[in-house]
């Protein structure tokens, strides 16, 4: 029953969380079910096993789901997405009124703005413009993930998002990893997911498909619809019932207001990473007492913190005036992260059960034994099990988990860079994870008002087509002049 244990405990967590069951509740159970069917001990694993991996993930991350989701919330409550985005969209105007969304959408992110945060605010946003230039509403939801989730996630160097912090204790990364092949991966995300959607709105236009929702808001619905809740609780790093909560500012701040503090965020990652850090004795991280660790297992962990720190009091500042309710909206931030973290630690718990079953010596040297190296064994590694658990997260720290020392024995041996890695499986965990079933995907869905029939087919192509050539472009280009 080894194998087989695993693969019905497998299909009992996706089945039951696909129909909105509290994964808090699903993994615990489901690997107790997989240790069961294996014939090992059941408690020792929870208690042993599961709780401690999950605890651990706890203890690396929790900084950074905390001051992101309530960095998220405070340019959310202060008006700062909703200008920006208003800003990109007067910019551009209505004739190019995909490509507004799209940039509106990358810009917040990249600063570190949680993409359900964006979800919300780019929604109505989006359909004012996509009315004012007659395209079919049902190509928003696409244009907002080619904005949100795709290069901006697991691309572009820097980018504070938790998939780009997850590699770093285990490769000695920072979020800038592969900077250049990052840039890469960027363009061609880019690129093709705008030639795919403004292929789409001129094949619309043939055919007079023109914009004609006539639907009111479904923000509130969405926010505290509890089946979508769970599901987008795992699929990333923000509780979308947080949203409505905390009061928003009267107005909104000048362009430049809002920008300051993403800019501060990008820029304060930079300098700790390559000008701060680098320069700082930290032998003392080797004593036990600090976890026996090294400088180069938490640097890139630092920087995010210290980066979102720095963002959060700059935005603080410049709109305290206007935050009236401040404690509220802080309030609401810090609970955002809650239900994320401890969803994604269970799934790295179950993760760790089955990691630890005898069994999985077959999975790990099948995944080992892919035809065309360490780099492709490694991407389809992160793809399956973000698809299977439909988190970029949870399905990447699995996978690094249970493999992750693997992979830095053979680039060790190899002389295969860690940097390269990194890269690799980020962008490997951004693709397969944004199938239907995914949370994030059911959310941005509802938000826009958008069935999975009239938008989901332009959605794969804008968020995870594009991000599957990347991936393909990166392994060849990697494999052939390494990381750079």
């Amino acid at each position: 029953m080894g194998i087989a244990g695993v693969l019905i405990a497998l299909s009992v967590l996706v089945a039951l969380a696909y129909r909105g069951w509290s994964i808090l509740l699903l993994a615990p159970l489901c690997a107790m079910l997989a240790a069961l069917l294996a014939g090992q001990p059941v408690l020792a694993n929870w208690t042993q096993t599961f709780m401690r991996n999950a605890a651990d993930f706890v203890a690396q991350f929790f900084p950074i789901f905390l001051l992101g989701a309530l960095f998220g919330k405070l340019m959310e409550s202060s008006g700062s997405v909703e200008a920006i985005a208003a800003a990109m969209t007067e910019k551009l105007g209505s004739g190019r009124a995909i490509l507004a969304v799209v940039l509106a959408g990358a810009f917040v992110t990249y600063g570190g703005v949680s993409l359900f945060v964006a979800f919300f605010v780019l929604a109505p946003m989006g359909h004012a413009v996509f009315k004012a230039a007659d395209i079919p509403h049902r190509l928003m939801p696409a244009s907002i993930a080619l904005g949100t989730s795709t290069f901006t996630m697991s691309a572009m160097p820097g980018t504070p998002a938790i998939q780009n912090a997850i590699p770093m204790p285990f490769f000695g990364t920072n979020s800038f990893a592969a900077p250049g092949l990052g840039i890469i991966a960027s363009a061609i995300m880019f690129g093709f997911g705008m030639w795919w959607l403004e292929r789409a709105r001129r094949s619309a236009r043939l055919v007079d498909d023109t914009y004609r929702y006539s639907g009111g808001s479904s923000i509130n619905t969405v926010s505290s619809d509890d089946t979508i809740r769970e599901r987008g609780a795992v699929a990333h790093d923000f509780d979308p019932r947080e949203i409505e909560r905390g009061g928003h500012a009267a107005g909104r701040p000048s362009f430049l207001i809002a920008a300051l503090p993403l800019l501060v965020v990008v820029t304060t990652n930079l300098i700790m990473s390559f000008a701060v850090l680098p320069r700082i004795d930290a032998g003392f991280l080797a004593e036990p007492r600090w976890g026996a660790t090294s400088l180069s297992a938490v640097a890139g962990v630092w920087s995010v913190i210290v980066a979102l720190f720095a963002g959060i009091v700059i935005l603080v500042f410049l709109n305290l005036r206007r935050l009236t309710g401040l404690r509220a909206v802080i309030d609401a931030g810090a609970s955002a992260a809650v239900l994320p973290m401890l969803s994604v630690a269970s799934l790295v718990g179950f993760g760790a059960v089955v990691a630890a079953l005898p069994a999985f010596d077959q999975v790990k040297g099948w995944v080992l034994g892919i035809e065309g190296g360490p780099l492709v064994s490694l991407a389809v590694a992160t793809n399956i099990l973000a698809a299977l658990t439909g988190s970029a997260s949870g399905g990447l720290t699995i996978a690094l988990d249970a493999l992750g020392p693997t992979y830095m024995d053979i680039a060790a041996k190899t002389g295969l860079n860690p940097e390269l890695m990194h890269r690799v499986a980020v962008i490997g965990a951004g693709t397969l994870d944004s199938l239907p079933h995914n949370g994030a995907v059911v959310t941005l869905l509802a938000v826009c008002g958008v069935s999975h029939k009239d938008g989901y087919l332009d959605l794969a192509m804008a968020a995870i087509a594009s991000a599957l050539v990347a991936l393909v472009f990166v392994i060849a280009i990697g494999s052939l002049f390494g990381s750079f």
